[in-house]
């Protein structure tokens, strides 16, 4: 078993991501994280995957 994480500023290009690299292997799971952060005046996003495959 491997694992491949993938962290993106936006859902849409998570999901370009894990699109792409689902397409020729076995996945056994995804763990999905998002998380936000205030600096200054600005909010951050964060998407993370983790992707459990062989």
């Amino acid at each position: 078993m491997k694992v491949k994480i993938f962290d993106e500023e936006s859902e849409v290009d998570l999901e370009q991501k894990i699109n792409e690299f689902i397409e020729d292997v076995e996945v056994f799971d995804i763990k999905y994280q998002v998380s936000a952060a205030i600096f200054s005046e600005e909010q951050i996003y964060c998407f993370s995957a983790l992707i459990m495959y062989n």
